[in-house]
């Protein structure tokens, strides 16, 4: 998944944060032992002074008696390492912490990106997705079926609640596994409280881990996003439009809990429509039958779902009402 600019200056910026923080550190702890031990002062000065000599003989600028330049370094440094630890300071308490010893706080280590970077990255896009509290209890594992009967039976398919919820499972794990290699978008669509919000979220989190670009959006937001941007001319509101069509992949819940008239109607068709052009993935998750879909947003807005999202139901009775009855587990 590549960066976006404003994505990857922002990280460069935490960078440049870090090893100025770190080098005002080190400034700090070479004053306070300069003031405890003088003797060190001079000590860097003379390695300095020694230093430049060497280099005006090797230029032939200096005609003085050649020495061994590391040899003197050397001796210079070991009298430094005996002052400090001798005042109980640390060896290495002049040097430079870096926060990465790795990459020593650049990002990169040989032109590739150090594991640390990568954490940042990952810790960046968790932060933009709307949803990383939400993320700390939500996984696959935790997607329980003891939840779905397995005795009601849907007339239509044949399969009972909990076959039905395994296939929606194994469709999602699906997803997550050809993320990259197939354009796919789901449609999540049932009942309030069976599973379709926590089933995006579990999918959320994979890709995030996996550093994509996620956010989340309930319809209610994602249409008040559209609205101030549309009659905003700002920056920060075309950015915020730009990375809602250009995230790897877009969330959208709830749908239909919002206040639909033709602005939401059109915004929410440019939204859907200009995602599947640029073939970035979106989850749409809905308490709306089909046939009131179709009603509220426009056979128009149906035909492109339909034809472009993988459909799927969850059959079952509220979980979260199940969960108080069980006693909040």
């Amino acid at each position: 998944m590549a960066l976006r600019n404003s994505q990857y200056d922002a990280l460069m910026r935490y960078y440049q944060k870090l090893q100025l923080s770190n080098k005002h550190d080190q400034d700090e702890r070479i004053e306070k032992a300069y003031t405890q031990i003088p003797r060190l002062a001079q000590i860097d000065r003379d390695i300095a002074a020694i230093s430049l000599k060497k280099a005006r003989m090797l230029l032939g600028n200096d005609t003085g008696q050649d020495f061994d330049l590391a040899q003197q370094i050397q001796s210079l440094s070991d009298e430094r390492t005996r002052l400090l630890t001798s005042h109980g300071f640390p060896e290495d308490y002049l040097k430079i912490q870096y926060t990465c010893p790795i990459c020593q706080d650049t990002g990169y280590v040989n032109n590739e990106k150090c594991i640390c970077f990568k954490k940042a990255i990952s810790e960046h896009l968790y932060t933009q997705s709307n949803i990383r509290e939400l993320l700390n209890t939500a996984n696959f594992d935790a997607f329980s079926l003891d939840y779905y009967s397995n005795e009601a039976i849907n007339e239509a398919t044949g399969l009972t609640n909990r076959e039905t919820a395994l296939n929606a499972l194994t469709k999602a794990k699906d997803f997550v596994r050809n993320f990259d290699k197939e354009f796919e978008n789901l449609f999540l669509y049932g009942d309030t409280g069976v599973g379709k919000t926590f089933l995006s979220y579990c999918i959320a989190k994979e890709l995030l881990d996996t550093t994509h670009s996620v956010i989340y959006y309930s319809s209610f937001d994602l249409f008040e996003a559209f609205a101030q941007n549309t009659f905003s001319n700002t920056d920060e509101s075309q950015g915020k439009n730009d990375y809602i069509l250009n995230c790897d992949l877009l969330i959208i819940d709830d749908l239909g809990t919002e206040l639909t008239n033709s602005f939401v109607a059109s915004q929410f068709f440019l939204c859907i429509n200009e995602r599947i052009l640029r073939k970035k993935s979106t989850i749409i998750s809905t308490n709306l039958t089909l046939g009131n879909f179709m009603d509220t947003y426009s056979e128009r807005v149906f035909s492109r779902v339909s034809s472009n999202y993988t459909m799927i139901k969850l059959i079952g009775s509220d979980i979260r009402i199940q969960k108080k009855l069980l006693g909040g587990q």
